[in-house]
């Protein structure tokens, strides 16, 4: 209560920098950073036809989710979140996800899930807790607690204004009840959106005001790159852009640096996801 929030740990950081900026931009459209990711879409591509020769239909969005868990489990940092001004770990990694339900005519549906992932989650265990979530929501009486939780707010006039303000008191103070944490797409480790499933590029989405999610990520629709090739030649190469947008406040630059790094080096080897990491790091 009153800062011991139930979906994190307050950290006290050995960077002053780090915890000075929640107070410098105490918003996070104020610190929002942006970057875009491009991904070589022949080695996925590979990687996933294989994987369906032995009968495992994996997705690029599943690799992407993957690599990100497996960053968390190495890179504690990139799962921090930033309430009233204050750093906290998140106790656990969660990924939100809008899913389509229907597309016939113009009827229009969508809807989001939110998937909690164990750090030592290999790219199966991810796999399967997506396309169990996913098929779930995708059902035409189906609807998830978030749903459920928006139809009631729209029920009454002023009922969601009111609501969502006393929501985000109880947020900031650490009293928030966990069944709106548990149904909020916005408490959430990592927010993705596939626009390339509508035919769209990638995109920059902001990150929320309301809620914890520290990390959005759009993933376009793939493209084709130009690179030098020996002789002064020009090649192409297909690669998938992600559109990625953090919270700058949770980590200084190195951090971000060592952190994206390893998150490529992960999609340019993709069976590293395959076993369980070595080693989960937590902090403290």
């Amino acid at each position: 209560m009153f800062g011991r929030r139930q979906d994190g740990r307050r950290l006290k950081l050995k960077d002053p920098i780090v915890g000075l900026t929640p107070y410098v931009m105490p918003r996070r459209d104020d610190s929002q950073v942006m970057v875009t990711q491009h991904i070589d879409c022949d080695t996925l591509t590979a990687f996933i036809r294989a994987q369906r020769d032995e009968g495992h239909q994996i997705s690029y969005m599943d690799l992407i989710i993957a690599a990100y868990v497996r960053t968390v489990a190495k890179y504690p940092e990139m799962n921090r979140f930033i309430m009233n001004k204050k750093v906290y770990a998140r106790n656990h990694i969660a990924v939100s996800l809008a899913v389509l339900k229907s597309m016939e005519g113009d009827d229009i549906q969508e809807t989001t899930i939110k998937v909690k992932l164990p750090p030592e989650s290999t790219l199966m265990d991810v796999h399967n807790l997506f396309a169990a979530a996913i098929e779930e929501n995708r059902k035409p009486v189906t609807s998830n607690m978030t749903d459920k939780v928006a139809t009631t707010l729209l029920s009454l006039p002023g009922l969601a204004t009111f609501v969502v303000a006393l929501a985000r008191f109880l947020d900031n103070h650490g009293i928030m009840p966990n069944l709106i944490l548990e149904a909020s797409p916005f408490h959430t480790s990592m927010f993705i959106t596939n626009m390339a499933s509508i035919g769209l590029p990638s995109v920059y989405h902001h990150i929320y005001n309301f809620g914890t999610t520290s990390v959005f990520v759009g993933m376009g629709r793939i493209e084709r790159q130009a690179e030098p090739a020996p002789g002064g030649a020009v090649r192409f190469r297909r690669v998938i852009p992600l559109g990625v947008v953090i919270d700058e406040r949770i980590a200084c630059g190195a951090e971000y640096g060592r952190a994206f790094s390893y998150l490529r080096e992960l999609l340019a080897n993709p069976a590293m996801l395959l076993t369980p990491p070595e080693q989960v790091n937590r902090e403290i």
